[in-house]
């Protein structure tokens, strides 16, 4: 089925052609998100980003930014530990990148504007929902070269179908994320096993002797003429496949990572909720294949005291018991990883949400807190060290207070990509990638 973009819709002949003509192809859908690029002769392989996201808006103090001196209130019941970098404490439910602070780096003060509500759209594009900006990932797509064979852009989203917040916007449909829905991996990759390659190829000659026939001059279906090639470059690309195919990973890298159905407590009193550990896995053996933007969601954060208490459950506190630890081994198993294999610097890695949690503890609870949270990277950025703070209750910055569009231009900037480039909206009118996007100096030397 094809993606829509702002206004442009494809014609429904061509649609219903593609749903009845080629519905034995399990992936034709990556004909509407991929375009055929040419690669730049650079001799130098592409540097990657994976960014996690952790959706609901994860509590700093009771993560990268302990308050042990607070009052009772407002620190919460966890205690801090020291990492291998003085200044560098984060929660005692995080030992193991306590163990590895010299290869982080974490920005503590963090300020968002989209005001109070769970709107990813600041994550993925430094912007508030209302602006309607495309995904940073639709924007490093629009401006890098990528061999064809390689998608330049894959969510490892679980909803179903093209989220508004990775939407491209006026990068252009080609500029789509490839979407692996429902964590299932290569499903959309592969042949489905009625349909052998001999009717892939009649079937590819049929969707041309079409395209043949039937020319629409809309942006949308010009943009499909262009990236269909790419689709059955990607569908029939053995180092894709390959890429998304874990078993190919020894069992000692598995156990590493952990497993599909992990699950964790998120507002009751039962371990229920998935976190799918080998996502971050997955996120690395693309980055290893040269996909240069990775994206995934993470847990569930949103620790409303009233809501747990609706729902029987304890506290905040009770939950987070249980889904640090995950985090903690997902995080620390990626970056370990990345630095074993040699791809530590050619990968950035970036952990955040959307914001943070107030600072004063709302019956056993907190709520949402845009004025203060946390940035967490590795990779490709120097490490050991932490970026601004905030005042002793935790509630807003003392120093060095960034927002989403810093966050995003460092991403920008380590990928070679001007934040002050312009790209024409549906409108044409020339419009900055972002406003305010100047990196964070201590992040990019």
């Amino acid at each position: 089925m094809f993606m829509t973009c702002g206004n442009h819709t494809p014609a429904i002949g061509r649609r219903e052609f593609l749903q009845l003509g080629m519905a034995g192809v399990g992936s034709l859908s990556l004909a509407n998100i991929l375009k055929l690029r040419a690669e730049a002769a650079t001799g130098t392989r592409p540097r990657s980003v994976i960014m996690v996201c952790l959706a609901g808006g994860p509590s700093h103090l009771d993560t990268y930014d302990p308050k042990p001196d607070a009052p009772i209130e407002y620190r919460g019941e966890f205690r801090p530990i020291q990492s291998n970098v003085p200044g560098f404490d984060v929660c005692e439910l995080l030992p193991l990148q306590a163990q590895i602070a010299d290869k982080l780096a974490l920005v503590r003060s963090v300020q968002f504007v989209e005001p109070m509500q769970h709107e990813l759209e600041e994550v993925y594009t430094g912007f508030p929902k209302s602006q309607q900006r495309p995904s940073f990932g639709s924007v490093i797509s629009y401006f890098r070269e990528q061999e064809a064979s390689i998608p330049p852009y894959v969510s490892l989203e679980y909803s179903e179908g093209l989220t508004s917040y990775e939407n491209p916007r006026f990068t252009g449909a080609a500029h789509s994320p490839l979407h692996i829905a429902g964590g299932e991996g290569v499903r959309n990759l592969k042949l489905l096993q009625s349909i052998t390659s001999q009717r892939f190829d009649g079937r590819k000659q049929l969707l041309q002797s079409f395209d043949r026939m039937q020319r629409d001059s809309s942006r949308q279906l010009q943009d499909a003429d262009a990236f269909t090639a790419r689709a059955f470059d990607i569908m029939t690309s053995a180092r894709t496949r390959d890429a998304f195919d874990l078993s190919k990973e020894p069992q000692s890298v598995l156990d590493r990572y952990g497993k599909r159905d992990d699950k964790f407590i998120y507002v009751g009193t039962q371990a229920d909720s998935v976190w799918d550990s080998q996502k971050f896995l997955l996120a690395r053996r693309l980055v290893e294949a040269g996909v240069p933007v990775v994206t995934l969601r993470m847990g569930l954060w949103d620790h409303h005291g009233n809501v747990i208490q609706q729902v029987g459950g304890k506290s905040i506190w009770h939950s987070l018991k249980s889904m640090l630890p995950l985090l903690d081994r997902s995080v620390h198993a990626l970056v370990t990883d990345l630095h074993e294999r040699g791809l530590d610097r050619e990968v950035l890695v970036l952990v955040w949400g959307e914001f943070g949690r107030t600072p004063k503890i709302s019956l056993a609870g907190r709520d949402h807190w845009p004025d203060a949270s946390f940035a967490l990277f590795a990779g490709a950025v120097p490490g050991g060290q932490v970026i601004g703070e905030t005042d002793w209750r935790g509630e807003r910055p003392t120093a060095r207070a960034v927002g989403p569009q810093n966050v995003i231009g460092t991403l920008y900037h380590e990928l070679g990509i001007d934040y002050q480039q312009k790209i024409n909206d549906f409108a044409g009118r020339p419009t900055q990638l972002l406003d305010s996007g100047s990196p964070i100096p201590e992040l990019v030397g």
